[in-house]
């Protein structure tokens, strides 16, 4: 969990709980050590959240304490509203399902004059023409890449001639009607850049890269992302 998430989740539960909560049933509930809820603790006192209490005795948050609204431009809410609406294009589930939970979110969060423009956007982006990978799952893809996982792929390529891949993933690239997945491919000892609907079929391997995952990640960077053809 990021620190950000826990410090909004520690508000959120000092202000339901029915009476002070230590520094270690904090600590329990969220993973982290009792000294971790200390800082946070602190943290969010210096930031003015009017939390009472002290070590060992527990901690409450003042009655009629709320977190602030969020405040957008209507124009930022605009680019928030092409950018959920671009998710489509992606073909990817588990994205389209956190984008609508976004605007969710933000529609309860933000002030109600602000809503209308998310509720009843006057902005329409196309779905785009992006064929829906059948041999893999896009989520599959960012997890492998999330945990240094290499993957085991069967592609077909633009010539339909086809292949067998052990990769190791380091970033999806996203274009308007295609997405692309680079990888360091053991086949060819070199970066490569697979389309994701050509993927035949995807095993995500037990196989961990981490020791070498931010120097594969660097060298992408420095050489190959200008030119990504698919």
């Amino acid at each position: 969990m990021r620190r950000a998430d826990r410090l909004f989740d520690i508000i959120q539960a000092l202000r339901s709980a029915r009476h002070p909560l230590t520094a270690s049933a904090l600590a329990a509930r969220f993973e982290v050590t009792p000294r971790t809820i200390y800082r946070d603790i602190a943290a969010l006192q210096s930031r003015r959240v009017p939390i009472e209490g002290a070590p060992g005795i527990g901690y409450v948050l003042r009655r009629g304490y709320d977190l602030p609204p969020l405040t957008f431009t209507i124009e930022e809410i605009e680019a928030i509203t092409v950018g959920v609406q671009m998710v489509r294009r992606l073909r990817d589930d588990e994205l389209q399902q956190a984008a609508a939970s976004v605007i969710s979110k933000l529609t309860v969060a933000l002030p109600e004059a602000a809503r209308e423009s998310l509720t009843e956007p006057h902005i329409w982006v196309s779905e785009g023409m992006a064929q829906h990978p059948t041999g893999v799952e896009p989520a599959d893809l960012r997890s492998a890449i999330r945990g240094h996982r290499k993957m085991r792929i069967a592609y077909i390529d633009a010539r339909g001639k086809k292949s067998r891949r052990t990769i190791r993933p380091v970033a999806m690239v996203y274009y308007v009607d295609v997405t692309l997945i680079a990888a360091w491919c053991e086949l060819r000892d070199d970066f490569r850049h697979f389309r994701i609907d050509r993927i035949v079929s995807c095993t995500v391997l037990d196989d961990n890269f981490a020791a070498e995952g931010e120097r594969l990640m660097a060298a992408w960077l420095a050489s190959h992302a200008p030119d990504m053809t698919p």
